[in-house]
């Protein structure tokens, strides 16, 4: 399924929990702070900016999050793997062209760009971003009812 974006955002919500997609927009570089260094990434304007709230819960602090990325290029950090902040982190966000979502992933622990962690009922669903939206993958049938509807915000 592909979905057109300008800068409008799609929220693709599960029962409990929800990813919300926004393009790029524009060329800027990534800056992911890790515990080895420093990684850049040249982002374009169709990639994707996701973020993921994996147990549900306001969007506004998702939006803000995605925003504070995409318009101001805000580094990301990456956590050690069993680092105890990790479980804390409530919003995820990924930047790539094709992000996947994980259940099986630490949450905030992995510098690649092309994987975020999800929820279960989110697990596996490929985002792509294309030609000025979004295309919808790989969604699983145990997802059970999902709804993907466009966001404009407050």
């Amino acid at each position: 399924m592909k979905v057109p974006l300008a800068d409008d955002l799609l929220l693709i919500k599960g029962k409990s929990s929800f990813l919300l997609v926004g393009r790029a927009g524009h060329h800027f570089e990534l800056y992911v702070e890790t515990f080895r260094g420093e990684d850049v990434t040249h982002v374009d304007p169709d990639d994707l900016v996701v973020a993921s709230c994996p147990e549900g819960g306001p969007i506004l602090p998702a939006m803000m999050l995605l925003e504070l990325v995409r318009r101001f290029h805000l580094p990301l950090v990456a956590l050690p793997k069993n680092h105890p902040g990790s479980s804390r982190l409530r919003v995820l966000i990924a930047v790539s062209k094709r992000i996947r979502g994980s259940c099986q992933v630490q949450r905030g622990t992995h510098p690649e760009q092309h994987i975020l962690c999800a929820s279960e009922e989110l697990s596996g669903i490929e985002l792509v971003g294309e030609d000025g939206g979004v295309r919808i993958e790989s969604l699983s049938p145990d997802a059970g009812l999902v709804h993907i509807e466009p966001f404009s915000g407050m």
